[in-house]
């Protein structure tokens, strides 16, 4: 089984970081491969670099899906799952929807993430979902997640903080833990923690590992891409997915 973890952030070692922390969870025989964003932001801290990064998740895909027998969106927050969906002839799997799912089974949840802006945009990703009622808060820390995965041991008390104030202020039953740049942090975080972690890339990947198992093929509510009659300034592979050639 192979699974194509694509980072729609710019940042090659935060695809490294991911593809290592998803090995851990991996079952034998599955391999996994990452694709970078080859555009954009190099981390993603706001709705513009998303919008971007939602056009990068396409591109990497067209140029490198065609093997993989799922898709993990590896990008919390999920830019361009939709649509990586519509175009996709596979299964695809986000970080944070996989998350939230897996933490709403637990009660009310909290999301701990990098980056200040995050924290709207992920109220209205839960929400989305049909979730809310089960949202306690989303907490953000100052540093983004790209300067977390930087100096992650520095950032491990600063997490744990957040994470208590979401258990002991907000009622929170469990903690996602959120963020490509976060990654392999959990298990550190955790021991200074009440209520259980949500580790997303473990949660993507038994959920990509589970539908590929299932035969699930391409979700049959998903809507197959549209073939455009022209298009402009695409890459070569991402235009001829829009053409269907």
């Amino acid at each position: 089984m192979r699974l194509l973890m694509i980072n729609p952030n710019t940042s090659p070692e935060i695809t490294g970081l991911v593809v290592q922390h998803a090995r851990r969870f991996a079952s034998l025989g599955t391999q996994v491969l990452g694709a970078t964003g080859r555009f954009g932001a190099r981390y993603i801290v706001s709705r513009a670099a998303s919008a971007v990064a939602a056009h990068a998740a396409l591109d990497a895909y067209a140029e490198h899906g065609a093997d993989a027998h799922a898709v993990i969106l590896a990008c919390f927050g999920d830019p361009g799952l939709a649509a990586l969906r519509e175009m996709a002839t596979q299964p695809v799997v986000g970080f944070a929807e996989a998350a939230c799912l897996r933490a709403a089974q637990t009660g009310r949840f909290s999301i701990v993430t990098g980056g200040e802006r995050w924290g709207p945009m992920l109220e209205e990703f839960v929400a989305a979902l049909g979730l809310s009622d089960k949202l306690a808060s989303v907490r953000t820390v100052a540093p983004s997640g790209g300067d977390i995965a930087r100096d992650p041991q520095g950032a491990i008390a600063l997490l744990a903080r957040a994470c208590n104030e979401a258990v002991h202020r907000e009622g929170a039953q469990c903690v996602i833990l959120g963020g490509a740049g976060l990654a392999g942090l959990a298990d550190a975080v955790a021991p200074r923690v009440p209520v259980p972690l949500v580790d997303p890339v473990r949660e993507a990947v038994a959920a990509a590992e589970a539908l590929v198992l299932a035969n699930a093929g391409k979700p049959r509510d998903a809507c197959a891409a549209t073939p455009a009659t022209q298009t402009i300034g695409l890459s070569g592979p991402l235009e001829r997915r829009f053409t269907g050639q």
